[in-house]
């Protein structure tokens, strides 16, 4: 029977009810590495995982790896990125739910715990910054398109899945410090390694505002104790009109000038960056 995507019922502690879905090739590789793809608004797993512009089915049939899809419990499918349960290590909210998908997925699958990776667009590029900052030590590297720096959708209300257009129309600004605390303040006292960030976005992006990558890469440079100053810069790459940006090893911006919500996923760019 040829492989299809599953859904599966995963042990959850959370206090959500996120859907786990998993794709598992036809051919394995042993101990296979893991690739979260999480879904944007009015998607789900489904839906998401049939997209012919979201290529990692592709890319799990190629090499061997599998892929895990989570879909939102949420009306009009955004994912929580607002609420204090979602922003906090083992919460209770979206992230607990989607980190006891990649704690299942390791023993049930015999997964590499050293080679679980996420990757999503618009809120799903929103969730992989909030799981970097919730659950550094299950994530190896994060390639996300067309989000925003984790923290920055915080509901004032403290509301479940709320939208912030101070946040999604590029206004919060802030320090490289005061956005590294955000980070460092959803897991206190957290001292391990952390996942290497891959930071996509669109010039002409009128949904999550341009504004919102720089703030981004402010966030992650300062996790690390990078410089804000590129280490190197490669124009036209990885495709026309797309700049990379390096800040070190760790973290890697790639801009599209021209392109709007949200910038298409570029598989061989993602993989390269998991090691894939």
């Amino acid at each position: 029977m040829a492989a299809s995507l599953t859904k599966v019922n995963y042990p959850n502690n959370a206090t959500s009810k996120v859907d786990m879905y998993i794709y598992v090739p036809d051919k394995v590789v042993t101990t296979p590495p893991l690739v979260v793809v999480i879904h944007s608004c009015q998607s789900t797993a489904q839906t998401y995982f049939q997209n012919s512009k979201i290529p990692w089915k592709g890319g799990s049939d190629k090499k061997g790896y599998i892929t895990v899809w989570p879909s939102s419990p949420h009306s009009g499918t955004c994912w929580d990125v607002s609420s204090k349960s979602s922003l906090s290590h083992n919460g209770g909210g979206d992230t607990q739910a989607i980190s006891n998908m990649i704690l299942y997925a390791i023993d049930k699958y015999k997964v590499d715990p050293a080679k679980v990776f996420v990757t999503g667009g618009s809120s799903g590029a929103m969730m992989s910054n909030v799981l970097a900052a919730t659950y550094p030590e299950l994530i190896a590297a994060v390639s996300l398109y067309s989000g925003v720096p984790a923290g920055c959708f915080v509901s004032s209300s403290g509301g479940v899945d709320q939208w912030n257009n101070t946040c999604s129309g590029g206004q919060a600004k802030a320090t490289p410090e005061a956005w590294g605390n955000v980070v460092r303040n959803m897991y206190p006292g957290y001292t391990g390694p952390r996942p290497k960030m891959q930071i996509w976005h669109g010039s002409a992006d009128t949904t999550l505002a341009p504004a919102n990558y720089q703030e981004t890469i402010k966030q992650w440079t300062n996790v690390f104790g990078a410089s804000q100053t590129p280490t190197s810069t490669v124009k036209d790459f990885p495709a026309r009109n797309y700049q990379t940006e390096n800040y070190g090893e760790h973290v890697q911006g790639i801009y599209a000038t021209g392109v709007g919500h949200s910038v298409p996923a570029n598989l061989t760019a993602s993989e390269q960056w998991f090691g894939l």
